[in-house]
């Protein structure tokens, strides 16, 4: 007798739990809906002027997909006067292009030309010119606040009667922005040309730091090396945030 009362007890107490849950969710929803759907009462105003609020009201962003996805790092034009201290102390140009996205990828192109001025041009024998391009797919997320990538392109340099290599350039790329939007950063690059009799050894370190929205002040140092020759460069830069 006793264990039939237990299973009715137990019966009873299962199919009220059953119902209390149900009935209970769906009141809870019931209330709770009017609340969550309820539009917000501004002025159209007020809407038109923010695009975030547009964005909410059309759907509620993933906030931390977007903080890890959006790019800590922008493209930028670059433009400057560059010094040369190994070849005579003379000085020079640097022009070009740093970090291209290409679609919503993490892979961006890069590209630049630098020569110093010589009275002898290329026959002096402090006479210094370099250009390349350069692909960067960068394996951490875009708005990290450290990244990686590898170095894959083509670069030509010459320094004098030193040495005139041109060839596949690889290499890898660090970065670190402690500031996001391209606002600082600080980028250390070391490759290889890799030349058909040598190769040449490159290490450069960029610092930036933005002075406006867009508008940025770099130094790059820079130091190229053979087997049995070493040169360096120090360059001031404006750059341009797109």
């Amino acid at each position: 007798m006793k264990y039939q009362v237990f299973c009715y007890s137990l019966c009873y107490s299962l199919g009220l739990a059953i119902l209390t849950s149900l009935f209970g969710q769906s009141l809870a929803q019931s209330t709770l809906e009017p609340e969550l759907t309820a539009p917000l009462n501004l002025s159209p105003e007020t809407l038109d002027q923010s695009p975030v609020l547009q964005r909410w009201l059309e759907s509620v962003p993933n906030v931390r997909s977007d903080i890890r996805n959006d790019p800590s790092f922008t493209t930028r034009i670059q433009a400057g006067y560059t010094f040369f201290p190994s070849s005579n102390g003379t000085g020079g140009f640097i022009v070009g292009v740093d970090d291209v996205f290409l679609g919503d990828t993490p892979l961006t192109v890069s590209a630049d030309y630098q020569q110093n001025f010589t009275e002898s041009g290329p026959d002096s024998d402090s006479y210094r010119l370099a250009y390349g391009a350069d692909l960067h797919y960068y394996v951490l997320p875009l708005g990290s606040y450290f990244n990686v990538s590898p170095i894959v392109g083509y670069r030509h340099a010459e320094s004098g009667d030193d040495y005139s290599i041109d060839g596949a350039h690889v290499g890898v790329r660090a970065r670190f922005v402690p500031s996001r939007t391209g606002a600082a950063d600080i980028t250390l690059d070391q490759s290889w040309i890799v030349g058909d009799s040598e190769s040449l050894n490159i290490t450069q370190l960029n610092l930036g730091y933005a002075v406006t929205s867009n508008l940025r002040l770099s130094t790059d140092l820079e130091w190229q090396r053979t087997a049995s020759e070493g040169d360096s460069r120090v360059g001031i830069n404006l750059e341009w945030s797109l």
